[in-house]
């Protein structure tokens, strides 16, 4: 883009501090990829597909070099025999033009590097696995505040729902999420008020993981009265977009935000939404992606719930009204902990019953079973033979 070497090296490098250096091909890469991140809207996949067979600086300069519309759809024809023809790739490359200005690039990076805020591609470890399934939908890079590496969880679950949520919605969500946090889920959400605000909150107050999206820049929380409990995700958890700091949300880019959500988690559960709720949206992105799909079940009498029970009539939801139930979604079928238990001595399931997903020392299972340290050892030791608990360096814990 006609830009000095040294300035986007010093520009990729503020958005990718803690990054070992990287050749000045590699730096183009990341650079043309933080570009593509503000040129294409979300979703845009004649962009995806000329990314991915260009590589995302050669796809940069072949737009900016202004090539043939009818030369780079044969071009990308060729390398991933996709076929684009030259009236669409004309019309994408019209949409783009507007935006092709070399200083917004260095913008977005200065941006994130300023805010805190990383920016991660493709080849990145912490990029979530499941994006792979989105085809050329995939975003071209996320930008991330917080910990990066709560994207690649290897239990992400989804839970969306109403923003009108009723306090009937509300207590499930955070029975769920609490529940879900204590078999070792991370929760993924987009943050917004009613369903998605309480199951990042009850992953919070679990101290547990928790990554929302979002349908506008990392630097921009929306919405604004989720401001203190996005900086709390931030802290805790990650705050995530495909779109670059300054970035404002629109009603498309919520509707591709949810693929994100969809294609980022092992399974979507819907725990209420009225029959135009966008939640339904996600769900969709979830089904097209064949991921599990899960609804919770309400009052036949309320509207906020239609939406969920539209989902079980007609498109093969599953019905989950708990964190087990839940959690078989991704795990399949498991025995219910209090079965398992009933095959041990009393004093065992006691244990069972002190213990979580996290680590607890000797003594303050004790304390929780009302139990003899003596007592307590001799049970974690019949109930780690029947893999119903494990010990780790900071304590015992169910797996």
């Amino acid at each position: 883009m006609g830009l000095d070497e040294a300035i986007v090296r010093r520009a990729v490098s503020a958005a990718r501090p803690d990054r070992a250096p990287v050749s000045a091909d590699e730096t183009a890469e990341v650079f043309a990829r933080a570009a593509w991140s503000g040129i294409a809207e979300p979703g845009d996949g004649v962009a995806g597909t000329l990314v991915a067979a260009l590589g995302a600086a050669g796809a940069l300069a072949a737009v900016n070099e202004e090539h043939d519309p009818a030369g780079l759809a044969h071009e990308v024809g060729e390398a991933t025999g996709e076929e684009l023809t030259r009236e669409s790739m004309r019309a994408a490359v019209e949409r783009w033009r507007p935006r092709l200005v070399a200083s917004d690039a260095l913008r977005f990076l200065t941006s994130a590097g300023a805010r805190g805020a990383a920016l991660l591609v493709p080849d990145d470890p912490e990029w979530p696995a499941g994006f792979g399934d989105l085809g050329p939908h995939r975003p071209a890079a996320l930008w991330c505040l917080g910990n990066a590496a709560l994207l690649a969880s290897p239990l992400p679950i989804a839970l969306v729902g109403a923003r009108a949520a009723t306090g009937y919605g509300e207590h499930v969500c955070a029975e769920a999420s609490t529940g879900l946090v204590d078999r070792g889920f991370a929760i993924v959400s987009g943050a917004a008020y009613g369903i998605d605000g309480m199951a990042h909150r009850a992953a919070l107050a679990s101290g547990g993981a928790t990554v929302a999206f979002l349908a506008g820049g990392v630097d921009r929380f929306y919405p604004s009265g989720h401001d203190a409990l996005l900086t709390r995700i931030a802290q805790a958890g990650a705050v995530v977009s495909e779109l670059p700091c300054g970035s404002s949300p629109t009603r498309w880019r919520f509707l591709q935000r949810n693929r994100l959500i969809a294609a980022a988690s092992l399974a979507t559960v819907v725990v209420e939404a009225g029959l135009r709720s966008g939640s339904l949206n996600t769900a969709g992105h979830a089904a097209s992606l064949g991921r599990p799909l899960g609804a919770v079940p309400g009052p036949v009498t309320s509207a906020a719930s239609a939406g969920c029970h539209r989902l079980l009539r007609e498109f093969d939801a599953v019905c989950v009204t708990n964190a087990d139930e839940m959690a078989e979604l991704v795990l399949g079928p498991q025995e219910p902990l209090v079965e398992a238990a009933s095959r041990q001595e009393p004093e065992a399931t006691r244990v069972l019953d002190a213990m979580s997903s996290r680590p607890r020392s000797v003594d303050d299972i004790a304390r929780a079973a009302g139990l003899s340290v003596a007592s307590v050892r001799s049970a974690l030791g019949v109930l780690e033979l029947e893999g119903l608990v494990s010990e780790t360096p900071t304590g015992w814990r169910r797996p």
